[in-house]
């Protein structure tokens, strides 16, 4: 089982794929442009030739506060993201509220805090928040920016969608 988890955003977006484990086994911060391409051609699955089983996708929600182009923008990309996924897959979306309450059990918690509570459940211990060093690599060696996001959205999906908390609808 993997799990495709994105991050959206108007120019690039951050991905990760989540082994069964949630262990992230390929992630990064790339051009909506170019992650459109491998969803729509495989080209994900093909390069560690794995199967995508679940696909999570952050979704923006109203708060009541006034938006700029950019949320727009991010919008259109979470269409033509969901438009490209091949046939059988589908997408499910994950809101910002949902990682914070799933991770944080607060709706009060920021980027910081999501963070904190990834490296606590999966890497306790080890060095530079979970990542270790390149002779040691942690749980999340290279992970940055956007892509600890993208992990936050597929962990939530996992636990909201496949440990039973909630019906997949």
């Amino acid at each position: 089982m993997s799990i495709l988890a994105i991050d959206p955003g108007s120019i690039e977006s951050g991905y990760a794929i989540l082994d069964n484990n949630l262990k992230p086994i390929e992630f990064g911060k790339i051009k909506n442009e170019q992650l459109l391409d491998d969803i729509s051609t495989d080209r994900l699955q093909q390069r560690h030739n794995y199967s995508i089983d679940h696909i999570a996708i952050e979704m923006i929600a109203c708060y009541g506060m006034p938006v700029g182009k950019e949320v727009f923008g991010t919008c259109v990309w979470i269409g033509r993201f969901i438009q490209a996924i091949p046939d059988g897959t589908k997408a499910t979306y994950i809101y910002r509220q949902d990682e914070k309450l799933n991770l944080c059990k607060s709706m009060k918690a920021n980027d910081a805090n999501v963070k904190q509570a990834l490296v606590d459940r999966f890497a306790s211990g080890v060095s530079n928040h979970g990542k270790g060093t390149k002779k040691e690599p942690g749980w999340f060696y290279g992970v940055s920016k956007d892509v600890w996001s993208a992990i936050a959205v597929g962990v939530t999906y996992h636990d909201m969608y496949l440990k039973g908390d909630k019906l997949n609808d």
